[in-house]
């Protein structure tokens, strides 16, 4: 169920300049940077692009869920990792995107590990954003 304005917490505000060949920067001024296309989409690849600051603030939003779970579960995932793949292509109505989301967990097992990324999956406000639009397959 989505929140309401008034359960809001915090607000991101960004503002690009010239689309996927320009600059974004947020209005605090801690992020500032280029964004180009990458050669593999016919751009130059000089500065960064949306699905890498996508794949960012996924994996980082994935590692936080991940860490409420463990906590409720009781499991150790003390120097774990999160990685998200962020793909983008062509569909039937112009581009979408997919999302590989991985994570290393070291001090459990496999079955416990593909466990807690699941249940992340359920409560990561990315994940739940990202519902029904594009396919995430979180995977160990």
């Amino acid at each position: 169920m989505p929140i309401q304005q008034s359960d809001v917490l915090y607000t991101a505000v960004a503002t690009a300049e010239n689309g996927r060949d320009g600059r974004v920067v947020t209005d605090d001024g801690k992020l500032d940077v280029v964004v180009n296309p990458p050669k593999e989409m016919g751009g130059s690849g000089a500065g960064t692009n949306p699905e890498q600051l996508f794949a960012a603030g996924y994996s980082a939003c994935f590692q936080g869920a991940l860490g409420v779970v463990a906590r409720q579960e009781g499991a150790d995932v003390s120097g774990s990792t999160v990685t998200a793949r962020v793909g983008i292509g062509r569909n039937e109505d112009g581009f979408g995107i997919v999302v590989e989301i991985s994570a290393d967990i070291p001090h459990v097992d496999g079955a416990t590990a593909r466990e807690l990324i699941e249940k992340a999956h359920q409560v990561c406000p990315y994940s739940k954003a990202t519902r029904g639009d594009v396919t995430v397959t979180p995977a160990r």
